[in-house]
């Protein structure tokens, strides 16, 4: 569903979100009725892709976003006043077809790898194609910013290489995608729960915003205590996979309270955007 389909609440606290696993507590506190309670009015607007929310926040439809560190830093380059809320779950898988038989990093030479430019995942191929010793123009990045779109070239075999956060990533899998790179793995979170500073100047939505993040740890002690099966329905809905998806999601999976960015991965966003 996309958000410019949607009626805005001028009063609501607009927050574009995706289809992906680290946007679960703001779900669940939109279904169960926690915003609610809490007395906050919170408008969340769906999009598909990273680009799309983007433009979204610097049109104003929206006061906050979810997105990742690179993207939101380069919109910080480019003049906009943005404020961290908090840091998020988001991860990112490098996922091969079944089909291209891809075991090795080094076997992406003259490989087709699906990312959006000026992302995480166009941070994260460079270092792949890096650490592999490959050449940098022969591994062939394609601009590909719908992960639902992405996850249906690799199950039609049509791209080689790609990169998707969960629950896509888990579909993929269980399609007999093979991993390459695991960001997880090696603690690397670059999600990041961003509002327009402009707007958060206003002492109204200063308070919005610090209500949500009451709500959202809310949601977050939920899914855990839980469990992500208790929430399938929500997740195959708002995520657009598969029930046996949802059914092989890691059962340890953990979402953390609100709390900052890790300095290391802003520095790490800026640095490679310094070089572009």
């Amino acid at each position: 569903m996309i958000s410019d389909d949607v009626p805005l609440d001028s009063a609501a606290l607009k927050v574009a979100v995706m289809p992906t696993l680290d946007c679960l507590p703001l779900y669940v506190a939109e279904t169960s009725g926690m915003f609610g309670r809490e007395g906050v009015n919170v408008q969340l607007c769906r999009y598909q892709a990273q680009m799309d929310c983007d433009t979204a926040i610097a049109r104003r439809r929206v006061e906050g976003m979810m997105t990742d560190l690179v993207r939101a830093e380069r919109l910080k380059q480019q003049g906009m006043r943005l404020h961290y809320a908090t840091a998020t779950q988001l991860s990112w898988q490098l996922l091969t077809s079944r089909t291209a038989r891809i075991r090795q990093a080094k076997q992406l030479d003259d490989k087709m790898l699906a990312m959006t430019r000026y992302s995480a995942t166009a941070m994260l191929a460079d270092e792949v194609v890096a650490g592999a010793g490959l050449q940098d123009d022969r591994v062939f990045r394609i601009q590909v910013n719908d992960v639902s779109v992405r996850l249906n070239m690799l199950e039609n075999g049509i791209m080689d290489a790609l990169f998707l956060p969960e629950p896509q990533a888990t579909q993929a899998r269980n399609l007999q995608a093979h991993v390459l790179m695991d960001t997880a793995a090696d603690s690397l979170w670059l999600g990041v729960l961003a509002f327009n500073r402009d707007l958060t100047d206003n002492s109204v939505r200063r308070q919005q915003i610090e209500q949500l993040l009451k709500v959202y740890n809310q949601a977050c002690d939920s899914i855990n205590a839980y469990g992500l099966p208790h929430y399938a329905a929500l997740i195959e809905q708002q995520c657009q996979v598969s029930k046996n998806t949802i059914d092989s999601l890691p059962v340890n999976y953990h979402f953390r309270h609100a709390s900052l960015p890790d300095v290391k991965a802003i520095d790490k966003a800026g640095n490679w955007l310094k070089k572009q």
